[in-house]
Formats: structure tokens, sequence, C-alpha cells
């Protein structure tokens, strides 16, 4: 039995092997479809299915190294295998319906696979929400120390992103669950659209509702449009997580295996090399956009500048996505976090992570906002310098300590008062799909 999270799958969809398989899977369903409405000999579609045909990519490759045409390759290739009865297969379609039907089923299958790793790294980043709501740590803005926040949030924001992105893919997929059986030029010429639509509903599809030759190209524009801001919002969460594992930084580390090796010269490194994999894949998925919308623009009702585009963006791109969610997801489960590292960056500044909150505290005295923010800042800048804490450094300002008492002052200096909210917040991203424990803290 496959992993349930192994890529094997995926490859297994863009095969060759199981692109006949599909290409057989259209015919057979159109072809039942035609019996039943009077356009083949009753007993022809019984008469195939008993035949147990097995598309064998090798022969179909050795039969279109003299058509020069697939699709004629492969139907040669059933002829040989099912005989007479065989020549009933693609009646009066085109090569379009068969490889854009077949095209459909897959790509649904690879994004629903896309979809299930995507679940999984939601419930990742949903548990690490849950685990440290309130664990605190330095927001940043800019990359520079802003105010206190929580690891909580910051795993609840990217479980939002992920909803918002596992939201477009699924729209995008059923987008893409759209085929065609209408013919050359999309009108029907030699079947009827009951045929079609008996035929999809077989294989779970819709019919396009204008088809020309092919399936129009905005909906597979829209799948790579879909994954490629999956795409970015991984390589967001792996860019955070590198920065968190600087050595300057240290506060959360990506997993490292027992005898995994970090450098051939230095012994001592542990590089986030899984998320610097995941930064690299999620530009390439990026990559594949601009030509999915090249493809939309197609000569009247068909040419084939698309083909060979999709035959590598597609496969790949999907692929690409879902190892790079199940990467993630391994890295997420795996997270090696300091809370005391988190503790200590917080307070690396001295308390100016505070300097948000003592301003309001004196515009609150009635003191004019740009009075305020200028005796702040030269406490704050003092405070850079290395004259002190910040805490100090607001003692030597008049106005500070004319307005307030040392107790009213150390009130402004509580962690507590920057967390009281965070569960609301964790709880509002993380919904009904995964409420917080009743009592947490």
């Amino acid at each position: 039995m496959l992993d349930r999270y192994s890529t094997q799958e995926m490859r297994h969809l863009w095969s060759p092997e199981n692109q006949y398989a599909s290409w057989l899977k259209v015919e057979m369903a159109a072809l039942w479809a035609m019996e039943q409405q009077g356009i083949v000999p009753p007993g022809t579609y019984q008469e195939l299915e008993a035949a147990n045909l097995k598309p064998d990519p090798a022969a179909i490759e050795e039969i279109e190294a003299v058509t020069r045409h697939d699709v004629i390759a492969f139907l040669t290739h059933m002829e040989q295998q099912g005989g007479d009865v065989a020549k009933w297969l693609h009646f009066g379609m085109t090569s379009s319906d068969m490889l854009d039907t077949s095209l459909a089923l897959r790509l649904v299958e690879a994004l629903d696979l896309i979809l299930e790793a995507a679940g999984r790294l939601a419930d990742a980043l949903a548990k690490q929400a849950r685990t440290h709501v309130t664990t605190l740590m330095v927001g940043r803005t800019h990359g520079i120390h802003a105010e206190p926040t929580t690891l909580g949030l910051m795993f609840a924001g990217w479980y939002a992103e992920m909803q918002r992105s596992i939201s477009r893919v699924q729209d995008a997929r059923n987008q893409a669950a759209y085929g065609k059986i209408s013919g050359a030029v999309g009108t029907y010429g030699h079947l009827s659209p009951e045929i079609e639509r008996m035929a999809l509903e077989r294989l779970g599809l819709k019919p396009e509702t204008v088809s020309t030759q092919v399936v129009p190209r905005d909906r597979h524009a829209q799948v790579l449009a879909a994954l490629a801001m999956m795409a970015g919002s991984l390589e967001r969460f792996a860019v955070n997580l590198r920065h968190m594992q600087r050595t300057e930084v240290s506060e959360a580390f990506e997993p490292f295996g027992s005898g995994q090796k970090g450098s051939s010269a230095m012994p001592h490194k542990r590089n986030p090399i899984l998320l610097e994999n995941i930064t690299g894949l999620a530009r390439t998925v990026r990559g594949y956009v601009m030509p999915a919308l090249e493809n939309m623009a197609l000569w009247h009702e068909r040419d084939i500048s698309h083909s060979s585009v999709e035959r590598v963006i597609l496969p790949d791109a999907t692929s690409l996505m879902q190892f790079a969610l199940l990467r993630m997801s391994r890295v997420i489960e795996g997270l090696d976090i300091s809370e005391d590292r988190l503790l200590e960056n917080l307070w690396l500044t001295k308390g100016l992570v505070f300097s948000g909150t003592v301003l309001l505290a004196l515009v609150r005295k009635g003191v004019p906002r740009t009075r305020a923010y200028e005796a702040v800042q030269r406490a704050g800048l003092a405070t850079y310098r290395g004259a002190g804490t910040f805490r100090q450094m607001l003692e030597r300002e008049q106005l500070v300590t004319e307005l307030m008492d040392p107790e009213e002052l150390d009130r402004l200096f509580d962690l507590g008062h920057h967390l009281r909210h965070a569960r609301e917040i964790v709880d509002r991203a993380l919904n009904e799909k995964h409420p917080l424990p009743q009592g947490d803290s």
C-alpha cells in the first residue's frame, strides 16, 4: 500500500502508462454513451470491455515513430488488441475530445493530491498555533524589532493563508473538471451534446460550455495561478523560518536527523536546507504561470502551440507543489523551537518594544502627540546607543517623570498587555475546524 503522503501516486498519475489508460477510459466512456444513443451497434461496449484492452506505452511509441501522431498510434494499438470491434473507438471524435478530457481527469486527480497535502500542512500549522498561542516573541517589521507578539499568532496567520490557498486551488480544481466530446470545431458535427453529457457524467466531469476543438485554456491558467499563489505562501513561511534559524536569531530550527551532516568542510553546521529547497521549488512553480497565460491565446478554433508547454508545466507544477507541501508539513511538524531564545530576543533591545505603549500613555495624559513622540524617541535612541535600558532612559525625560510615578511606568512594560487578544485571534483563525481546547492558556 502506498504511503498516504507519498509522491509516488503523483508520479504514476503523469506516467505514460496512466496517460494511455486515461485515454482508453475516455474512449470507452464515449463509446458507452454512443451505444446508449444508438450510434454504434448494441453490445459493442461490452465486447470491447471483455477484450480487456491494455495500452502498452512501448508498443504505442513504436507505432508513433511511423505515424508521427500519438492518438492514431494509440488507436492503432487498440485495434491490434481489440480486433474489428475496436473500429468504433473514437467514432465521430477528434483527438482533442480525448486529449483534453483525459487531461481534465488527471489534472483533477493531481489537484486532489495537492489539496490532501495542503490539508496536512494546515493541520500542522493549526497544531503549532494552539501549542504556542501564548509563547511570546518579538514582532518584526522591516526586519526590525517592533512590538511583542506570539508564536501562535504567527502560525495562525500562516494557517489562515493556507486556507485561502486551499480555497483557490479547490476553485481551480472545479474549473478544471471540464471535458469536451464535441468534435473538430465544437459543433457536434458527428455526435451530439447528449452523448457528450452522458460520457462526461460517467467520468465525473462537466461539458465545456462552448468549446472549440479544445477546452479553453483560461481554465488551465487558473490552475497554475492558484498553484503559484500557494507556492508564494510556502516561500513566505520558508523565508521567515530561515531567518529564525540564523545563528544570530536561533529561535527555531528545521528538523535535523540523527547522523545528518550540514557541511563537508564545517562539522558544526546545521543548515536550513529543507526550507531553502522549498524556496527554490516555489520559484519554479511561479515560473510556470506565464507560459500558462500565454497558452490562452490560441488561433481560431485551435492551434497546437499549447500542447508542448502543457506536457512540461502541468506535470511539473503539480508534482513540485505536492512535494513542497509535504516537505513543509514535515518541517512544521518537526520544528525545533527555542522558547528561551524567543524571550531573550524579545528583550534584546532592552525594552524598546514598549515605546508605542509609552507614547499612547503620554497622549492619554494630555501631552500633544508630537511632543510625546519626541520624548519617547529620545529615550529610544539613547537606548540604541547603549546608554542604558529603555526604562532607565525614560526616567531621564522630565516630561515622563512629571506625569508618571515609577509604579505607573512599570505597568507600561507588562507583556501580558500584548497577550490579551492572542487567544481570540488564534481561535478566529482556526475557527470550527481546529477549535482551541477549553481552558488552554
